[in-house]
């Protein structure tokens, strides 16, 4: 009896850790990138196409919440996420506006399509996230009881942000190399999408969860396969 009793106690404590590492856990992996790009002075070995996917990943999955559901701790995940994202992108602006030579700049509001997310200012890319939420609240609000409006947008977010990898992979593969990426990230990301894959099948979330969750570990998995192929063929042409 006493321990069941201590089982039954014990048991929110865990939940309430679980929680705050699907909260939190994703801001993780940026850490070591953000570290190597500040050690470097350097942005250019992370794909600012990262941050793209997840802002407008997490923005359409907080809308989708409204519609359908979900746990609390998604919720405050996209949140989170929302906010690592553009420190990233404030500390790439910034790092290039220092090492810009005198070129001309580009804005949000010259809409020009050659130039997309590839702004001068981080001043451009919050006024791209504010378009979107505004629009995306407006979708919302009028298709809020559509059910099969909720369920694809719910699709949409969740596969955009299992398309995270992809950027990262795209741009290993046109510079042959690796270099600049953090591994690190890397590794930690798929740590992180395992678990968090495995959370939503226990938790019994909306099957987009843990079949995006799914393809994120694959790209994952693609992108370290491209850490050992190019560091193996940068030490055999050494």
């Amino acid at each position: 009896m006493e321990q069941a009793e201590v089982a039954d106690d014990s048991w929110p404590l865990f939940s309430w850790i679980f929680s705050s590492l699907i909260v939190f856990g994703g801001v993780v992996p940026y850490i070591p990138q953000y570290q190597e790009i500040k050690r470097t002075s350097n942005p250019d070995g992370f794909s600012t196409w990262v941050c793209l996917v997840l802002l407008v990943a997490n923005i359409l999955r907080i809308f989708f919440w409204f519609g359908k559901f979900f746990e609390f701790p998604l919720l405050l995940q996209s949140i989170v996420m929302i906010l690592t994202m553009l420190t990233m992108l404030h500390l790439c602006c910034s790092l290039q506006t220092v090492n810009r030579v005198s070129t001309k700049q580009h804005f949000f509001t010259d809409f020009e399509a050659g130039y997309f997310w590839k702004w001068s200012r981080f001043e451009d890319y919050l006024q791209f996230c504010l378009c979107l939420t505004i629009t995306s609240a407006l979708v919302t609000f009028i298709f809020l009881d559509v059910s099969v409006f909720v369920e694809g947008m719910g699709l949409l977010a969740l596969l955009t942000e299992a398309l995270l990898g992809m950027p990262q992979l795209l741009r290993n593969h046109k510079n042959r190399s690796t270099r600049g990426m953090s591994v690190t990230m890397v590794l930690l990301w798929t740590a992180g999408d395992c678990f968090k894959t495995a959370y939503f099948i226990i938790k019994e979330t909306p099957a987009q969860f843990w079949i995006c969750g799914t393809i994120q570990i694959c790209l994952d998995i693609a992108i370290l396969l491209q850490v050992h192929y190019y560091n193996k063929d940068h030490s055999k042409h050494g």
